[in-house]
């Protein structure tokens, strides 16, 4: 018998190959088992793709009509649609589970070969079924004729003007006209069949892939140029020198947000991804949405991460799935002030074609998998996002807000990829349905602020140098996570490795460093010898006020970029712009005109607009409170609490200022806020006094911001609500109050921050998710190391890293249990942070789980359990930790009395690794939860943990899924239930388990009463079994 091949597409079959005749893909059970895989497949890539299937399997009659109408339906999710298919198909048999493999592979084929296989009878008597047995060829040949076609058939009487433009709606490609030219031929029998049969044939052959046509061709070619032109250079923030992209890219540290509360065995927190993987499979939050988002606070280097994905595109280095990439910065959308279409946003505020513009449109349209946009600093965005405006066509023109929105929700240029970059504050709940995935982009690694450095650096020495200063001083450190100050600290080398040049500690503290940097490279020779002198800054006092005026006006306005009208309007003329502080905008083209300037960074915006609020003459000091949150005092009680200096005469109406802190976006209002407290501070005083002729004038600032902040910060803990008798008051913090932290932290007044926490009475604090990094750190550190009751201080899923456990360590004292899961802690930060807490006394919790712990920690760890006596907790979970770390940890373990969790879970300890923890644990005295789940435990480790239950009478819980201890290690347990009269679960789910390792744990269940629950999910069980099971003891979970 003649053996044919099977139609498993490639990456089906074993070992990714196309499988043989007798793969389990081409029976009805294997196809099931396959179901994921094949989904994937066909919501890969566009809703062409998936139509193109749909046009084999009808054209094969695997789909009925109806089939065929039931998964064509307009507006669906393609996943909806692809499952849709799946279970259509299955119900056919084995036959149709082939022919759909087969159609998969026929359509992966047409996308490849531009000349449409098959012919047809252009005189068939039976014209409506011939159109369907060719219509995979028919759509293609038809495919840029559609409308010569459609303007014939009217014309001849064989459709309508209204079935013309129902066609014609601009929603639709080509392709998706001409299958609704087809779909209506199947349904009249006024001739349309038989005209298109004839016409169709008539038409010319394609020799070429739409893209590889001559406007297409040379388009690409424009557009590649153009982006390979604006993503070459790296500008440098000051603007003053242009650096190859190439030579100075540092990645930073890219990682993926997932839903915690997802159900599903634990999985290891994501590797750290690369830029190339940034369109990978990771962690969908919404698999029919085509928006990749990015988030990363100011500073953090998303639009760096941007036009790294451009250079690489346009050198042809990587994303070469995209035909075309489009960037564009919202803070640049913003300005337009006209209606505008996809073509005027792709043609006239991207790149133009300059020939063919409509077939460059038409297969862009039709081809919008090989497109990608990005759209940089959602944040500048002054329009929130909305879902409540839907717009479908690419030819009409709506708002830029409305055009963007309707983008990234997908109802223009579906299977477009997008990639949004935004500050976290700025994307609602909203917006996040319409994400595909949502990456973090948190910063430099301690190894990428090194790289940075040096490749800053190439003269001899100076890198050495600032990375010796950087090793001795953590708070600085801290700051250098972020690119920006990265750049600061490089661009200002001179003035930090001088003699006496001191080490900034705050935020503020590198901003007036910069601030003098500048100002001493636009001075005189003989000034910028002499370094800055008494007077110094006074004598450019103008200037930073007229930028500061012009930076508040424009955070009051979401403006970012500044025209030479605003720049007019705010006095800036050509010697303030000759300090270096703005910088023709990026991407903007003089069209009549000087060019549009903007800030180096927005954060620069907001130090300049604090500057404006600290030391203008015309600003009411009463006009902080909005930075604060504060509302304005009256005559009640309250505001005789207020310092007389803040209140003793009025200054005049607010006006503009008071209007544009109220209309500030509250993330750069939070910015503002930190920068005015640390200009506030004592550390500055006298360099800003300087600048102001009434030292009186100073002091009422101070006093306002200080009163203003601390009332903030005591509205914040009152809104904290009542502790439920009997536990302990636990408190998620509230949206701000990590920058009124901040705002404190930079105002360094100790005084201060004792009385912030001096109300605060809670026994938790959570602080998930909330961007917490070294600086953070700091902040918090001194401010919680002044509470009077301990607290437990939970920061999982934050950017703390190494570092910011350094920065951890002052309030580590009061902290009696501490959560770091999922912040990129390495075994150095560990170490130290266990050094530390030795002499801790309240500290009895550590959660660790999701690191990148190893071996080389356990030894601290060790001592830690050995020498803390009061010790309760050590969660070590989705770590690196094997044998060799157990067996360490172990030792620790002989000499402690007080561990009451140990949690091992999804580490590498295996067998070796079992009989460690086992040996000592048979006779320890208070561990009462041991988890060991997903540890590549076989029969061997599960004997050695049933000779230590034999022995444990204090274990409660004992948790060994995700292992592989078979019937034989299970009944090892099963003999140790027998005599231990202290567990109460055992948790053996996902272990190989069989009806004979059910039924040995049955009989252990007989003798024994105080175990509760015994997991089975997961095991090889038959259905016919589990109820078996399940009847005989109800403590049993299958």
């Amino acid at each position: 018998m003649e053996q044919t091949s099977c139609a498993c597409p490639p990456g089906l079959g074993p070992d990714g190959e196309c499988c043989s005749q007798g793969c389990a893909m081409c029976t009805q059970e294997g196809f099931q088992a396959q179901r994921s895989q094949l989904l994937g497949l066909l919501v890969s890539g566009s809703l062409e793709g998936f139509e193109s299937v749909l046009d084999w399997l009808l054209s094969w009659e695997v789909l009925s009509r109806e089939d065929y109408e039931s998964l064509s339906l307009l507006g669906q999710p393609l996943s909806l649609l692809a499952r849709r298919l799946l279970d259509t198909v299955w119900s056919k048999g084995a036959w149709g589970c082939e022919q759909l493999i087969t159609a998969v592979q026929e359509a992966q084929a047409d996308s490849r070969n531009p000349e449409p296989h098959g012919c047809w009878d252009p005189h068939s008597p039976h014209a409506a079924r011939e159109l369907q047995s060719h219509r995979p060829a028919i759509i293609r040949r038809l495919y840029g004729h559609v409308e010569g076609v459609l303007g014939l058939a009217q014309e001849q009487g064989f459709i309508s003007q209204y079935e013309c433009d129902a066609i014609r709606l601009p929603i639709f490609t080509s392709s998706q006209r001409a299958r609704r030219l087809l779909d209506l031929a199947s349904v009249k029998a006024n001739g349309l069949a038989a005209f298109l049969l004839r016409h169709a044939q008539e038409l010319p052959v394609p020799t070429a892939l739409p893209f590889e046509a001559a406007p297409c061709q040379k388009y690409m070619s424009k557009l590649r140029t153009t982006v390979a032109a604006q993503s070459r250079f790296l500008s440098t923030y000051d603007g003053a020198e242009n650096l190859c992209l190439e030579d100075i890219y540092t990645d930073s540290v890219l990682g993926v947000r997932t839903d915690v509360g997802s159900a599903g065995p634990l999985q290891k927190s994501p590797a750290t991804l690369g830029l190339g993987e940034l369109f990978h499979p990771h962690g969908h939050l919404n698999e029919d949405a085509d928006t990749v988002l990015v988030v990363g606070e100011a500073g953090s280097g998303k639009s760096t991460l941007l036009q790294r994905l451009h250079s690489l595109w346009a050198a042809g280095r990587d994303f070469q799935e995209f035909l075309f990439v489009f960037p564009f910065s919202c803070r640049q959308l913003q300005r337009l002030d006209r209606p505008l279409s996809v073509r005027t946003l792709l043609f006239e505020h991207c790149c133009s074609p300059d020939v063919g513009q409509q077939d460059v449109l038409r297969f862009l349209l039709d081809h919008p998998d090989r497109v990608l946009l990005t759209f940089d600093g959602l944040d500048e965005f002054r329009f929130r996002f909305t879902d409540r405006e839907r717009h479908c066509s690419p030819n009409d023109p709506t708002s830029i807000q409305n055009l963007l929105f309707n983008l990234l929700q997908g109802n223009l240029l579906k299977d477009a990829r997008k990639v949004l970059t935004s500050r976290p504050d700025a994307v609602s709940a909203l917006l996040r349905r319409y994400v595909r995935a949502e990456l973090s982009l948190e910063g430099f690694s301690e190894e990428g602020i090194e790289m940075y450095m040096r490749k800053h650096h190439r003269e001899p020495g100076v890198a050495d140098c600032l990375l010796r200063l950087l090793r001795a001083t953590s708070a600085l450190r801290g700051l250098c996570r972020l690119p920006v100050f990265s750049w600061m600290v490089s661009k200002c080398h001179r003035e930090l490795l001088q003699p006496g040049g001191g080490s900034p500690k705050t935020t503020t503290d590198m901003y007036l460093l910069i601030l003098q940097h500048f100002l001493l490279h636009s001075s005189s020779p003989d000034q910028a010898a002499h370094g800055p002198g008494p007077g110094f800054l006074r004598g450019r006092l103008p200037s930073l006020l007229h930028l500061g005026c012009l930076a508040l006006r424009g955070l009051g306005t979401c403006c970012y970029v500044f025209s030479a009208k605003q720049l007019q309007a705010a006095q800036v003329g050509p010697e303030d712009i000759s300090l270096g502080f703005l910088v023709p905008a990026k991407g903007q083209g003089v069209r009549g005109g000087s060019a549009p300037l903007e800030f180096l960074h927005v954060t620069f915006q907001c130090f300049f607009a604090a500057f404006y609020l600290v030391l203008s003459a015309d600003m009411p000091p009463t006009s902080l409170r909005h930075l604060f949150g504060c509302r304005r005092p009256s005559s009640s009680p309250l505001a005789r609490l207020l310092p007389t200096l803040c209140i003793q005469r009025s200054e005049g109406p607010e006006g503009g200022v008071a209007a544009w802190l109220r209309e500030a976006e509250p993330h750069n209002l939070q910015i503002t806020a930190a920068f005015v407290a640390g200009l506030l501070s004592r550390e500055h005083r006298s360099l800003l006094a300087e600048c102001q002729a009434s030292g009186k004038a100073l002091l009422r600032r101070h006093a306002c911001a200080r009163w203003y902040l601390a009332r903030s910060l005591r509205q914040h803990f009152h809104s904290i609500p009542p502790a439920v008798p009997g536990e302990a008051k636990s408190v998620h913090a509230l949206p701000g109050f990590l920058w009124l932290i901040r705002s404190l932290y930079e105002m360094q007044e100790e005084q201060l921050a004792r009385e912030a926490v001096r109300g605060l009475s809670v026994g938790h604090l959570k602080l998930t998710f909330c961007g917490v990094g070294p600086a953070e750190c700091a902040a918090l550190a001194f401010v919680l190391r002044h509470l009077r009751r301990p607290v437990a201080l939970q920061l999982d899923y934050n950017s703390v890293g190494d570092i910011g456990v350094e920065q951890l360590l002052p309030c580590l004292g009061v902290c009696k249990a501490l959560y770091l899961r999922d912040n990129d802690i390495s075994d150095r930060g560990i170490c130290k942070l266990i050094e530390h807490a030795l002499s801790c006394e309240q500290l009895q919790k550590l959660a660790l789980f999701n690191n990148r712990l190893t071996d080389d920690c356990t030894h601290s760890m060790a001592k830690l359990l050995a020498c803390k006596r009061n010790f309760l907790a050590l969660r070590l979970g989705n770590n690196h930790i094997t044998a060799v770390g157990a067996a360490v940890l172990a030792q620790g373990l002989r000499s402690n009395s007080s561990l009451q969790f140990l949690g091992f879970w999804g580490n590498r300890v295996g067998d070796q690794g079992a009989q460690a923890l086992a040996e000592v644990l048979g006779d320890h005295q208070s561990l009462k939860w041991l988890s060991l789940v997903g540890n590549n435990i076989g029969s061997v480790g599960a004997q050695a943990l049933a000779l230590m239950l034999e022995r444990n009478m204090v274990l409660e819980e004992l948790c060994l899924e995700e292992n592989h201890l078979q019937d034989e290690g299970v009944c090892s347990l099963a003999k140790a239930l027998k005599r231990n009269s202290s567990l109460k679960v055992l948790k053996l789910s996902n272990n190989r388990v069989t009806y004979l390792g059910a039924e040995a744990l049955l009989q252990a269940l007989e003798r024994n009463d105080t175990i509760l629950e015994v997991w089975l999910r997961g095991n090889t069980f038959s259905p016919e079994e589990i109820e078996k099971l399940s009847h005989r003891d109800s403590r049993l979970l299958l």
